[in-house]
């Protein structure tokens, strides 16, 4: 007797509809129908419209604040596993709270893996994102987790660009890893910033690891939060000389001030993927969309093909 695979169905949290119809699209099936009852008070609850018995659930949900997000996303694990889903995996393109991945001052939590606990207690098989704030929030899963790389999207876009003369940078130092990475498959010098801070998300100092003058600069980051550090630090590089200052950003969190702070800074383009929906439009964001990777890899997971040409990272 031959074994086939069960079919596999894609379904969405309410606020990330916008981007599982486009994976639901390049991947070939039509996105299943869930739908969330409200109560007056806030409470919610989601219910698959359509059979999952037996078959491979794809769940799509970027668990960006507010926390209902992450919510929604545990409710409907948990509504797959009682409805007899044989797999389940969670497809979690901005994989939110992962900036809590260790104890960094006392009496704190390590939010991360909190939420690693809280998907596989729900009932989740599988685990696929991109672009984890830190590699290590793998290891705190017991279950496989595919962590994708936005540079499969990103380079063939840098490389279109034909610049010369080309340097690639990392806003801080933990991002080095990332900054070297891009530097090694596109042939470019590196910069490193060093920034200190007064308190979260404001800059007291930055000072350049390297030559940016004469140069076209890259900026490479997993998200931009408030903005303020890619502002910075093309307002600093253009001073020190470069010709020009763009920046990589994964996940396009812009709270606050951000998009004020882009639009007035000195670079010339921010490009992102569409892991969270842009509040709004700005001339200088251009969106790359992660839809077709993500439907890609869905299709090699569903057959059970390696995936591993997808890591460029």
């Amino acid at each position: 007797m031959s074994y086939n695979e069960p079919e596999a169905k894609i379904f969405a949290c309410s606020q990330s509809v916008y981007l599982a119809e486009k994976i639901a699209n390049h991947y070939g099936v039509p996105l299943g129908k869930v739908t969330f009852s409200k109560y007056s008070d806030g409470e919610f609850q989601p219910s698959f419209e359509e059979s999952i018995r037996g078959l491979r659930v794809f769940l799509v949900c970027s668990t960006f604040p507010s926390a209902d997000n992450l919510m929604e996303l545990l409710l409907m694990i948990d509504a797959a596993k009682r409805a007899s889903a044989r797999h389940i995996t969670a497809v979690i393109p901005y994989f939110g709270w992962a900036r809590q991945d260790r104890k960094d001052k006392p009496r704190v939590p390590i939010g991360a893996k909190l939420v690693a606990k809280l998907l596989e207690t729900a009932g989740a098989t599988r685990i696929m994102t991109m672009d984890l704030h830190a590699d290590q929030i793998q290891g705190f899963f017991e279950k496989p987790v595919d962590h994708l790389f936005a540079s499969t999207i990103f380079l063939p876009y840098v490389k279109s660009l034909g610049l010369e003369n080309l340097t690639i940078a990392s806003p801080d130092m933990g991002g080095s890893k990332r900054a070297y990475a891009y530097s090694k498959f596109l042939e470019s010098d590196v910069v490193i910033c060093y920034k200190q801070r007064k308190q979260a998300n404001v800059i007291d100092t930055m000072e350049l690891i390297g030559e940016v003058k004469g140069r076209h600069v890259i900026l490479v980051d997993d998200m931009i939060d408030t903005g303020g550090t890619l502002a910075k630090a093309a307002d600093v590089m253009i001073e020190k000389g470069a010709l020009s200052v763009r920046a990589i950003c994964t996940h396009a969190i812009l709270s606050g001030a951000a998009y004020e702070k882009i639009e007035n800074s000195k670079l010339e383009e921010l490009i992102v993927t569409d892991s969270i929906p842009l509040k709004k439009e700005s001339n200088k964001i251009k969106v790359v969309s992660c839809a077709p990777l993500f439907a890609e890899v869905m299709h090699m997971v569903q057959n059970n093909n390696s995936i591993s040409g997808k890591f460029l990272m």
